[in-house]
């Protein structure tokens, strides 16, 4: 089985919004977070979508797939983690809970503000993942990435033709990243940053996916605006 893993924990402080986390701010009169859903709810291939969010924004968040999108059986609404990987682990947990794992499941994680995700990253990641246990999707890097170790002057500058820029969907076989996660120390729990990392810390390949460089994550106000140009000249 597959699932889609949508991560909505976010609280918006870099949007500079108090009132709400970014992934409830509207475009075109329609939150971002059923944007992203959407793209996940009209693929037959997902069994669940399983949006993960802060515990006092649950009811509110189910209030508006009730309203956006009124025959979402599939949309299930549960409390995400402290982090990242937190946060995907309790997703595990609940199909394990709910419909049980196997060697097969896949499960397809996502940023909730990032609504942009085409119907062919989200089959690549599917089949990537089915195929080799965990995809990320990327971007080739075009700017030239420079590393710092004192924050003040340049250590490297790494060669640019093998970097890429990081998007999601992150896709992975759910029983092996479950076991992975859980065999890592406190002290490499403490250093990631996603959960592929997971894979390469314990000598597993990460296979890429080639995202989309309109696949944006919108963070800050003038990601609003990019993503609002984006729809109004139907680009996706």
């Amino acid at each position: 089985m597959v699932y889609a893993v949508i991560a909505a924990g976010g609280v918006g402080t870099r949007m500079g919004s108090s009132e709400k986390p970014k992934q409830y701010l509207k475009i075109n009169d329609k939150p971002i977070i059923v944007h992203t859903v959407e793209k996940f709810f009209v693929n037959d291939s997902f069994k669940r979508i399983i949006v993960l969010c802060p515990d006092q924004w649950i009811n509110y968040t189910r209030d508006i797939f009730a309203k956006y999108l009124p025959q979402s059986e599939r949309v299930n609404v549960i409390k995400g983690g402290d982090t990242r990987n937190e946060t995907i682990m309790r997703a595990i947990d609940f199909i394990e809970e709910n419909d049980g794992l196997d060697d097969g499941t896949v499960i397809v994680t996502h940023d909730a503000v990032r609504p942009f995700v085409t119907a062919r990253i989200i089959d690549e990641n599917i089949e990537a993942a089915i195929k080799y246990g965990a995809t990320d999707t990327v971007v080739p890097a075009t700017d030239t990435i420079v590393e710092s170790a004192d924050k003040k002057t340049i250590s490297n500058i790494p060669d640019r033709s093998k970097l890429y820029q990081g998007q999601t969907p992150q896709s992975f076989k759910a029983k092996l990243l479950k076991q992975l996660y859980y065999s890592l120390t406190e002290d490499e729990k403490n250093i990631l940053t996603d959960a592929c990392k997971i894979f390469s810390m314990k000598g597993h390949e990460v296979y890429l996916v080639d995202g989309e460089v309109h696949n944006i994550k919108i963070t800050y106000p003038y990601d609003l605006r990019v993503a609002k140009a984006l729809l109004d000249e139907e680009i996706i």
